[in-house]
C-alpha cells in the first residue's frame, strides 16, 4: 500500500530532529525484543498511556464548547421552568430571549450595575474570586456558604413592559451537598410563585425530595416577609421574625392552613430535618439585608402591610 503523500513529508521533516531519529532507534529496539521482555512490557504500557492521554485531552478540549452550551441551556431550562414558562417541545433559548430579561445586581445597594454584561457574568464563579466576593460574618451566615459574590444576576418576566416576577439565584449547605436554585417571587417581591433546586446531592427519596414537583408545588402562595409581629410557635419559625424580616420556613409535618401564620410555613421534607432547615436557612438568608431585601425594596410594587 503506497504511503500517504502528507505522511511521508511530515516523517521527512521529523527525520531532521535528532530526537526522533533517536526515538525511532528505540523503538525498532524494543520491538525487536522477545515478549516476554520487562523492558518491551514497560515500553509498550508506557506508550499506550501516552496515546490514551493524548487522546483524553483532545476529545475534552474539543468538546468543551458543547458542553459549556448544554449547561447554558440548562440553566435557561431551570429559569423558565421556575418562571412557569417552560413548554414542552420550545425552542429554549428563544423562549428564554423573548421572556426572560437578565440584570446584574449589586447585593450591598441593591441598585442595577450597568458596566456588567449580564450574559457573561458568572456568580458562582465570582464568589471564589477574592476579588469579586466578600467573606460573610459567621453570626450573618446561616446559608453555611462563607462567601457571596458582591454582584448577583437576577432574571426579570416582564409583561408590557411591568415586571411580572422577579427569579432570584440562591444557595446554601443542606445535609449533604450545596444547594443552588432559583426562588421565582411575584412583583411585590413577598409573593413566592414557585422555587427549585438545579443542583443537588442530598439523599435520594429523603432530602432529595427538594425537586419533587408535589413539594415544589406547596411553595406557591406563600410570602417570605413577615406583615405582622407573631410569635415563633405560630409561624414555625426557627426563631422570631419581626415585621418586614424574613418568615418563610419549612416546619416538621404538614401546615394547618387553618392557623395564623400558616402563609409563612411549607410542609418539610420527611426524614430530612437537616436538609429542611437548609432550605430555610438558604431561603431566609438570601431575602435577608444580606442578600436581595435592599433589591427588592427597590423594585417592590406592593405597599408592606404595616400592623
Amino acid at each position: 500500500m503506497p504511503k500517504c503523500k502528507h505522511m511521508e513529508k511530515l516523517n521527512a521533516t521529523l527525520e531532521q530532529y535528532e530526537q526522533y531519529r533517536k526515538f525511532i532507534i528505540y523503538k525498532d529496539k524494543v520491538l525487536a525484543l522477545g515478549n516476554d521482555s520487562l523492558e518491551k512490557t514497560i515500553a509498550i504500557a508506557v506508550s499506550l498511556c501516552l496515546v490514551c492521554a493524548v487522546l483524553v485531552s483532545f476529545a475534552a478540549v474539543a468538546l468543551k464548547p458543547l458542553q459549556v452550551g448544554n449547561k447554558a441551556d440548562d440553566m435557561k431550562k431551570n429559569i423558565l421552568d421556575v418562571a412557569g414558562l417552560l413548554e414542552e417541545g420550545a425552542n429554549i433559548n428563544k423562549a428564554f430571549s423573548d421572556k426572560i430579561e437578565s440584570k446584574i445586581v449589586d447585593l450591598e445597594t441593591g441598585e442595577y450595575v450597568e458596566n456588567i454584561n449580564a450574559d457573561e457574568y458568572d456568580q458562582r464563579k465570582a464568589a471564589k474570586d477574592p476579588a469579586q466576593s466578600i467573606s460573610i460574618p459567621k453570626d450573618k451566615d446561616i446559608a453555611h456558604i462563607r462567601v457571596k459574590a458582591k454582584y448577583a444576576k437576577v432574571f426579570l418576566v416582564k409583561e408590557n413592559g411591568a415586571i411580572k416576577s422577579i427569579i432570584l439565584p440562591i444557595n446554601g449547605y443542606g445535609l449533604w451537598s450545596t444547594l443552588y436554585g432559583f426562588l421565582s417571587l411575584d412583583a411585590d417581591g413577598q409573593t413566592v410563585q414557585s422555587i427549585n433546586f438545579y443542583d443537588q446531592q442530598e439523599t435520594p427519596g429523603l432530602g432529595g425530595e427538594v425537586v419533587n414537583p408535589k413539594w415544589r408545588a406547596l411553595w406557591k402562595g406563600k410570602k417570605v416577609y413577615a406583615e405582622s409581629d407573631q410569635p415563633s410557635l405560630e409561624k414555625g419559625l426557627i426563631s422570631e421574625a419581626d415585621i418586614g424580616e424574613p418568615a418563610l420556613s419549612l416546619i416538621k409535618g404538614s401546615v394547618d392552613t387553618t392557623k395564623p401564620g400558616s402563609e409563612y410555613q411549607v410542609d418539610g421534607l420527611a426524614g430530612a430535618t437537616l436538609t429542611s432547615t437548609g432550605v430555610t436557612n438558604l431561603v431566609r438568608y438570601w431575602t435577608s439585608n444580606e442578600g436581595f431585601a435592599p433589591y427588592l425594596k427597590k423594585v417592590r410594587t406592593v405597599k408592606e402591610v404595616k400592623s
